[in-house]
């Protein structure tokens, strides 16, 4: 059987579902974990004499959420990774079969070309059993899977794949330039120790309000440790905007414990918001957590930050509340990437 659950990120959640399945007498051969939408889903293959009906009623009571079992074949249980290099030598080979490698990589019912406005929809999925990768502008394979609805971390694992079926990518440049909605240019760097008097520069011109948007608290500076952290591209990746010698703004993209996920977070010099830094940056690190492999990115901001809400919303996401009242969390999918808003 291939078995998936949603389950919340809590200490013990998954040897709940493994003990649950234990106890039907099962023998877990495979297990995956991706991140999606509504929490963290967990895959299993998994040899069961229970029927389907009764496994889900068990992983149910284990706390298992939009439990779902499908019926599973011995070709399931090859290597995972064997498998997905050799997709990608094959599409290597013949990449006009692209459509196939992508219902094979999934495991998709059906798998096919559309054209036109039909493959402009790739952030959000209302039918959660149909999945369209864009692969060019006005140009996309749309996959449909019956059985198992598909998850940020497959769509993640479908661009990847298109990847290699387009020609190679120009090299980014570590510098970039970025003309704002003014028509003012500043220059985006990857940040580096050297900008440790910049950055605190940064901080004492930046609004009491501006620095608790960042950090939850009226920071009046940047601790040297947290800064380190910042500079440690094994714990993230961070850019600086600078003009005329001067940071005036820096985004981060922090790595998480969770499978695929990482967060992302900003501070833009008040003069200078409003004006479109914040959304290129924000785009720009989307683009890195594509190219890092990770499916899913995160923020989470305080209620009152207007416009950081403004620009997620202009990326396709959609700010929803936590626990705490006063503060809002949104998730984007990295694997594919919404067109920006007018």
């Amino acid at each position: 059987m291939r078995i998936r659950t949603t389950v919340d990120e809590r200490p013990g959640r998954l040897a709940s579902l493994t003990a649950a399945l234990a106890a039907k007498g099962g023998n877990i051969l495979g297990l995956s974990v991706q991140p999606d939408t509504d929490g963290t889903v967990d895959e299993f293959v998994a040899d069961i004499p229970a029927s389907a009906e009764s496994v889900r009623e068990a992983l149910e009571l284990a706390g298992g959420r939009r439990v779902q079992v499908v019926a599973a074949t011995a070709h399931e249980l090859t290597d995972e990774p064997t498998r997905v290099l050799l997709l990608a030598a094959r599409l290597r080979a013949t990449p006009w079969r692209l459509p196939e490698a992508l219902g094979d990589l999934l495991r998709a019912d059906d798998a096919r070309w559309v054209y036109g406005n039909g493959g402009e929809s790739a952030a959000e999925l209302p039918d959660p059993t149909l999945l369209t990768v864009p692969v060019a502008p006005r140009r996309a394979v749309r996959l449909r899977r019956m059985g198992l609805p598909f998850t940020m971390t497959e769509a993640a694992r479908a661009a990847a794949l298109v990847r290699l079926a387009q020609p190679p990518a120009e090299a980014t440049a570590a510098e970039r330039p970025v003309v704002l909605s003014d028509g003012v240019e500043v220059q985006v760097r990857p940040l580096t120790s050297l900008y440790r008097e910049a950055v605190r520069d940064l901080h004492d011109r930046c609004s009491p309000d501006s620095r608790r948007f960042r950090y939850f608290t009226s920071m009046p500076a940047l601790p040297p440790r947290m800064f380190e952290r910042l500079c440690d591209r094994d714990r993230g990746h961070s850019l600086v905007a600078g003009y005329d010698g001067q940071v005036v703004g820096l985004a981060s993209l922090i790595f998480t414990p969770d499978p695929g996920t990482a967060e992302m977070a900003f501070l833009v010099e008040d003069r200078w918001q409003g004006r479109g830094l914040g959304g290129a940056l924000a785009r720009m690190l989307l683009q890195e957590a594509r190219d890092l492999g990770f499916a899913e990115v995160r923020v989470s901001l305080l209620s009152d930050n207007v416009r950081m809400r403004r620009l997620l919303l202009s990326l396709g996401a959609a700010p929803s509340y936590t626990e705490d009242p006063g503060v809002l969390e949104a998730r984007m999918a990295a694997g594919t990437m919404a067109a920006p808003r007018a």
